[in-house]
């Protein structure tokens, strides 16, 4: 696909052509753009409305396919692969948005094009965060070269959309994790543009985690994908490097791979087992730069999806079926430092020099004085935490927001019919840290300490049994395991179990916790070893009774710091 990027005799020219190659679209050019393609190529192009922004503006999307069958449902049924183009989640860095409009007026106008689609269906969101889009100004990018105007990296609630896949504060996000579970594609470019460290590159790639992609779907990106995708960048004549993560402050001392957990596109795209990239190009860099990078970078990734296709459903679908019986499952990864990979990186020189406005040495890049070495490139990941599978997870119904996620991302749930008494391990959570700040709307919850019980609990009609035997099942770890990168419990969802709801008073409360310590051989045991600790404290009344009241049997309150979602493993 490999032909002009800006045709110059178009009747359907975006305004990114249009004008001096430094615009970009509007929300209103860019879908009645669209309209008009799908209604003059109606064989070609369907596109439609998919949901509505936390502003109320339509969401859209577009399907493209070579031979005019456009129904998902018959698409999916007849195994044709997907490839998934989103673009606009930050509409600040919008080269993504108008090279997507290009490509499919090129699709429309250009038959041989369209043709070498081949089987392949071409799935796009023009503009995912249009509440962000309509939002134009020219000041929020502050480093960025163009174009002129631009979005704004949040939408109408001020949150980021490239945080919220899990969490779905955003109506955007459950749009997108309903649209994404039904189309379930194949492969996902999700366009960026990337702030950080000056160097020679237009375009640096992030690309789903090759460890956490298990062991057919990883060493095929890792080793056969990737390479491909390097080279014919190269022949295009837009060298691409990985996305610039130094370990230190510079990429002189290495880089290292960006732990994209599932907030983000692409560890939400892991979720599902879906190869997923995020290109970003660099901020610097002219606009025009920019989008013919990023046209070309799209283009790329599509053509190895064609030609590769049979090949990455085959690994996606050994993926799901080894999920369904996956018996230990990796909750946290972090980055293996005892086996870098080398890069050839083509880099500018860091020079220190005193700041002008301040009593410290700034940080700049000598465009002047290009280098070229091999860096080291920190591209593996090694399990942290790993948990063993239950065979099943219980939710009770009252925890309606998380059954509602699981459902959108294609997640089987049984709903009970008639009360049962089940035997269940439940956590305990004993501590928690948080971050002192809000991030994206939540106190995120940073680490824990857990404890496990086996006890049995009588489940209700309406409770719900997610069987982790279903190629959904990474989802559900990932979201219901309280330690997973990214679960429900680090993002909030069942702050509610931390709070004791009932108190003492202490005059009444000093008798009680004295009988207590006498009946109770385990809390004066921890008592013991509280004092033992804490001898400061023991002139405070509410600190000595709150220790007893909280860690003593008798007025114990099943409920508090037991986590809500419980593991069922006979």
């Amino acid at each position: 696909m490999n032909m002009p990027l800006h045709p110059a005799n178009s009747s359907y020219p975006t305004p990114y052509e249009i004008g001096n190659q430094n615009q970009t679209s509007t929300w209103d050019a860019c879908i009645a753009f669209y309209e008009k393609l799908a209604e003059d190529f109606p064989q070609v192009l369907h596109f439609s409305q998919i949901g509505v922004s936390d502003n109320g503006i339509p969401m859209h999307a577009g399907v493209i396919t070579a031979d005019a069958v456009f129904d998902r449902e018959t698409l999916k049924a007849a195994g044709r692969p997907i490839f998934f183009n989103n673009n606009g989640i930050h509409p600040g860095e919008p080269e993504g948005i108008d090279a997507c409009m290009a490509l499919v007026r090129d699709f429309c106008i250009q038959p041989e094009r369209l043709a070498a689609l081949g089987k392949t269906v071409f799935l796009f969101i023009p503009i995912y965060n249009v509440d962000g889009c309509l939002n134009r100004q020219n000041t929020s990018r502050v480093n960025q070269d163009g174009p002129e105007m631009f979005g704004f990296r949040a939408n109408a609630r001020n949150l980021d959309l490239n945080r919220d896949f899990v969490k779905c504060d955003s109506l955007a996000a459950q749009v997108f994790n309903r649209f994404f579970a039904m189309w379930d594609p194949d492969v996902m470019v999700d366009t960026h543009t990337s702030n950080g460290a000056d160097y020679s590159y237009t375009m640096t790639l992030i690309q789903t985690q090759a460890d956490k992609l298990g062991d057919g779907l990883g060493p095929f990106l890792r080793e056969t994908m990737l390479p491909e995708i390097y080279a014919q960048m190269e022949q295009r004549g837009w060298p691409t490097c990985p996305y610039v993560n130094p370990v230190k402050v510079t990429p002189d001392d290495g880089i290292e791979d960006f732990l994209e957990v599932p907030r983000f596109s692409t560890g939400f795209a892991a979720l599902h087992h879906t190869i997923g990239f995020m290109p970003e190009t660099h901020m610097l860099k002219p606009y025009a730069d920019r989008y013919d990078s990023m046209r070309a970078l799209v283009e790329v990734v599509l053509d190895f999806t064609i030609a590769r296709a049979a090949q990455i459903q085959t690994l996606r679908l050994e993926a799901k079926q080894n999920a369904a019986q996956k018996k230990q499952w990796p909750v946290t990864w972090k980055a293996d430092y005892s086996r870098p990979s080398r890069f050839r990186f083509k880099g500018y020189q860091a020079v220190y020099s005193p700041s002008k406005i301040g009593s410290y040495m700034r940080l700049s890049y000598d465009r002047n004085q290009v280098w070229e070495k091999d860096i080291e490139y920190f591209d593996h990941f090694v399990e942290d935490v790993v948990v063993k599978a239950p065979k099943a997870y219980l939710i009770p119904q009252a925890w309606r927001e998380v059954i509602e996620r699981l459902q959108w991302n294609g997640v089987v749930l049984e709903k009970l019919s008639e009360d049962r008494s089940m035997q269940v391990q439940a956590y305990h959570i004993v501590d928690v840290q948080s971050r002192a700040n809000a991030y994206e709307g939540h106190m995120f919850h940073d680490a824990m300490e857990l404890s496990v019980t086996t006890q049995t609990i009588n489940a209700r009609a309406g409770d719900y049994v997610l069987s982790l035997n279903q190629p959904n099942a990474r989802y559900a770890v990932e979201t219901l395991e309280p330690q997973a990168h990214d679960s429900f419990f680090r993002w909030g969802f069942f702050n509610s179990v931390l709070e004791k709801k009932e108190a003492f008073s202490d005059y009444v409360f000093e008798d009680s916790a004295y009988e207590m310590l006498q009946t109770e051989p385990e809390l004066a045991e921890k008592f013991a070893v509280w004092k033992a600790a804490n001898p400061s404290l023991l002139d405070n009344q509410e600190a000595v009774l709150s220790f007893i009241f909280a860690n003593g049997k008798r007025f114990h309150e099943p409920e508090w710091r037991r986590y809500p979602i419980y593991s069922i493993v006979e």
